[in-house]
């Protein structure tokens, strides 16, 4: 799935990705045969039901694991041939994720959560910067024990975005919120595609997420069922489900 009116050459190029798993004597095809571009500064839905492939992409796209065929190129260098340590290195600078847990350090506060990432950064923002980002300025200092589920996640983006990534990996992130909650949540994704440019995948289930993203992927059985340009978009605040 190409974007029809993209400003450069792609962040990603995929072709002919598959991922199989086997369980006992079950072969699972996640993935079969994905073919997709992504661009700079664009925000993305990958949609589709559980079990549909998407967070397998997502992974490997990430460099959490690994493709089990075809080629996947982050900036014409390729993730599939590359090595743990490249790997490594690759998600510590150039990626950041934010799951649908928020997987905060209990004992810590929230400086000190996003303090973990850009202590080992090459070029971080403070944490009191990443976390006026997603307005929680008068939050840093506490616990996330003290914070709402919203509050958390907003944290976790943070701490994702600290680093300055170049590509912003996000899996169901509004997966365990109410509605009101996801929304602050998609608005502070939002924020972050459009100030710092980040290159922006959003999987989900949810149909009205999808109206948020300059383009939507549809992805069924391990494979990309559609690609369709969005030509309008909604903000985030205006999202209803």
């Amino acid at each position: 799935m190409r974007r029809q009116n993209n400003a450069g050459p792609p962040v990603f190029e995929v072709r002919g990705l598959t991922k199989t798993y086997t369980m006992g004597e079950v072969i699972i095809h996640a993935l079969r045969g994905v073919d997709m571009e992504l661009f700079a500064r664009e925000l993305v839905v990958l949609l589709g039901a559980s079990g549909s492939g998407k967070s397998t992409l997502l992974n490997i796209l990430g460099g959490l694991d690994s493709a089990g065929g075809g080629e996947v190129k982050y900036q014409d260098q390729s993730l599939t041939h590359a090595g743990e340590k490249a790997l490594t290195e690759y998600r510590r600078n150039h990626v950041g994720f934010v799951f649908q847990f928020y997987n905060l350090i209990s004992s810590l506060t929230a400086r000190e959560n996003v303090a973990i990432v850009t202590e080992i950064s090459n070029d971080p923002m403070t944490p009191e910067e990443a976390l006026a980002l997603v307005g929680l300025e008068d939050r840093m200092d506490h616990f996330p024990a003290q914070l709402s589920g919203g509050e958390q996640q907003r944290v976790a983006i943070a701490r994702a975005v600290a680093k300055r990534p170049l590509v912003l990996m996000c899996d169901e992130p509004t997966g365990a919120l109410d509605s009101r909650t996801g929304i602050r949540v998609l608005e502070a994704i939002e924020y972050i595609n459009e100030q710092l440019g980040t290159t922006t995948v959003v999987i989900t289930h949810n149909e009205v997420i999808s109206r948020m993203a300059h383009r939507i992927i549809r992805i069924s059985d391990g494979r990309i069922a559609r690609g369709e340009e969005n030509p309008s978009r909604l903000p985030a605040r205006d999202l209803k489900w």
